[in-house]
């Protein structure tokens, strides 16, 4: 990963995806909305909850809740109890302040992330995108082009903790700065620059076929 980060276009990629820089005429990719839409799914007043803008955020990475789950959520007992499980996950802190407990098995997180996976339609990867907006900080985004990028880890997460604080936290700040140089607001977390960097380097291969299987 740390190669990717380091690379020549990792600054050029970020800029294309949010489209810092970019020609007026030029569009940036969808996704580059997905942590500013409506001011964010960890502002306060909404961090506790999944909204509808979290539902429509989740669009904007080319995943799509269906109709029942999103009801649910909105209305129902399945938004009743992940509030319950967000309420006790910080939204105020970066991954990599956070102790590997509060992203392991048996956490509020994972629990959250279990409960959501295993509804009709939605999956790990809409699961863990649906986290992500709401805790941008501490939960990354992860589909099958990272997964197949970094060689389908047993747990992302962990495995993406402990690599941000090795070292005096060496990728962690790697990460800020190439944020910096890509001209991106601190509003884009060290995670989500992370996921497009790996992202934006693999998905035309991705999409070729050289992930079969993941």
């Amino acid at each position: 990963m740390s190669s990717l980060i380091t690379s020549d276009q990792a600054v050029s990629n970020l800029q294309r995806y949010f489209g810092s820089g970019l020609p007026h005429e030029a569009a940036p990719f969808t996704g580059s909305r997905f942590e500013h839409l409506a001011g964010g799914g960890d502002r306060p007043a909404v961090a506790n909850s999944v909204t509808a803008d979290d539902l429509i955020a989740v669009q904007t990475l080319a995943v799509r809740i269906p109709a029942q789950a999103a009801l649910d959520l909105l209305e129902g007992d399945l938004g009743v109890r992940v509030s319950k499980l967000l309420s006790s996950v910080r939204f105020d802190i970066d991954m990599v302040e956070a102790e590997a407990a509060d992203l392991a098995d048996g956490s509020a997180a994972h629990a959250a992330w279990c409960l959501l996976r295993d509804q009709p339609g939605i999956g790990w990867v809409t699961a863990g995108k649906l986290l992500a907006r709401k805790r941008p900080r501490l939960l990354p985004v992860c589909d099958r082009v990272v997964r197949c990028v970094l060689g389908r880890p047993k747990s992302f997460r962990l495995d993406l903790h402990a690599a941000l604080r090795a070292d005096n936290w060496a990728l962690h700040h790697e990460l800020m700065a190439l944020r910096q140089a890509a001209d991106l607001p601190e509003t884009v977390s060290v995670l989500r620059v992370c996921d497009v960097v790996v992202w934006m380097h693999h998905r035309t291969d991705h999409q070729q076929g050289s992930c079969i299987g993941t």
